[in-house]
């Protein structure tokens, strides 16, 4: 029920602007793979030439045995596309939205419902109500029922879970792991790096280019240095303040503290420069403490030196 993708050499421009540069990225059947990046980094091309919408301006992709170019009406049919804007009938109902979307694909909701009832089961009291009257969660749920209605091999979800509350979004990923254990192949891209870490593997993207490519734990394992989390009391101009410090080669605001990252060898002497450094400088309260990297330690970095 699943499909493997290849992707070689993809490049997509738009005028100017180089969405897309010479990727090439396999992913295996039956994988959840996350892609992680900012605005503009090129995830929405890539989906949107995965799903025949859009034509790449150079390079090959294909999804099991079809051709996204010459084989879009196949792709069209063994592929369920969750786009980052909710894009339903908003005058229609949930009901009549879902019948809508399984007819299109010569199916009906009968015919498919046990594809779709962990997901559906949780709006169904609500079919009657239009798609336009629905909640974030609600409007999510009804998106990926219709997107699944006609039993796709892969599913390409598109920042499904932007603006969703903390509960939705866990609930939708719950779903995203039966939908897995059934078999089914899925690309997601994710905003939140706590998602990311849910994804058997995940490609790290920026300004159309794939920085890294691998699971969670592997890119976390790869961090290069100790990093450290600093809180001290005035922390507005701390954080340029840190930026010149000597052995230090990341410096990034995370949450309520600043994360950066040692190259000296020794943990315990880095730590009493570091506190010294801000004493001179007037800092008062100074915490610092070693902290494990989690995977968007390693994102930041890996942008900062995409950047240089």
């Amino acid at each position: 029920m699943s499909v493997n993708i290849k992707i070689s050499n993809i490049s997509k421009s738009y005028g100017a602007v180089i969405a897309l540069n010479d990727i090439s990225l396999d992913i295996n059947s039956g994988e959840l793979f996350g892609f992680i990046g900012p605005d503009g980094a090129g995830k929405t091309s890539l989906f949107r030439i995965l799903t025949s919408l859009i034509l790449p301006t150079s390079g090959l992709a294909s999804i099991g045995e079809f051709n996204v170019v010459k084989d879009f009406k196949d792709i069209r049919r063994n592929t369920g596309y969750m786009p980052g804007r909710f894009s339903l009938y908003l005058d229609l109902t949930v009901e009549e939205n879902l019948n809508f979307y399984a007819s299109i694909f010569n199916t009906t909701v009968k015919q498919n419902y046990e594809l779709i009832k962990d997901i559906y089961e949780q709006i169904e009291p609500f079919k009657k109500r239009r798609a336009g009257d629905l909640s974030g969660g609600m409007k999510q749920k009804l998106a990926l029922s219709c997107a699944l209605i006609h039993s796709p091999k892969l599913i390409i979800l598109d920042e499904p879970t932007t603006g969703v509350d903390a509960v939705s979004r866990m609930e939708f990923w719950e779903l995203l792991k039966k939908m897995q254990n059934m078999g089914m192949t899925i690309l997601v891209s994710t905003p939140y790096m706590d998602e990311a870490a849910l994804c058997d593997r995940v490609v790290l993207m920026q300004n159309g280019n794939l920085l890294a490519v691998d699971s969670p734990s592997n890119i976390v394992k790869a961090y290069k240095g100790e990093l450290f989390a600093v809180k001290a009391n005035n922390m507005h101009p701390l954080i340029d303040e840190l930026l010149t410090l000597k052995n230090t080669s990341q410096v990034f605001r995370f949450g309520e503290t600043i994360h950066i990252t040692s190259t000296q060898g020794d943990a315990v002497d880095y730590v009493t420069i570091v506190k010294k450094h801000l004493a001179e400088k007037g800092y008062e309260d100074v915490i610092i403490s070693k902290v494990d990297p989690v995977i968007e330690d390693c994102f930041l970095a890996l942008m900062d030196k995409d950047v240089e």
